[in-house]
């Protein structure tokens, strides 16, 4: 690929870059890595100025660990990228992962693995991110 058809997105958290005194940036794949951790560490109501925003998965902290928090979990990650990021990627396989299921894991963690497809190059990614 050539060097000047590569996307570059402003970098999330915004910093400045020490070498350019610029807002730092980040390529394409790890900017829509980047927006997938937003959407999902969001909680609805956090952003003023899009209320339903975010799928709030830090509130499940508190919920009892369970097949059901497994199964929930995946819904709210599902629904939450389709709605925020569907014209970005396809969700191909949302695993989640409890301490109940893995015991070197804190007590508490979910770690949820996304699989998905990037639409602009039609390549395959994965993203994890746990929640304590």
């Amino acid at each position: 690929m050539n060097a000047s058809l590569v996307r570059h997105d402003f970098a999330f958290p915004f910093a400045i870059d020490a070498g350019s005194g610029q807002a730092a940036r980040a390529s394409y794949q790890d900017h829509v890595d980047q927006m997938i951790r937003q959407v999902l560490l969001t909680d609805p109501g956090e952003r003023v100025c899009l209320p339903t925003f975010g799928a709030g998965l830090r509130r499940l902290i508190f919920a009892p660990i369970s097949a059901q928090l497994g199964a929930t979990t995946q819904m709210i990650v599902t629904q939450a990228l389709t709605t925020w990021l569907g014209n970005q990627i396809t969700v191909q396989k949302v695993t989640v992962v409890t301490s109940a299921d893995d015991p070197g894991a804190p007590p508490g963690t979910i770690t949820i693995t996304i699989e998905y497809t990037l639409i602009e190059t039609q390549s395959i990614r994965q993203t994890r991110v746990q929640v304590i």
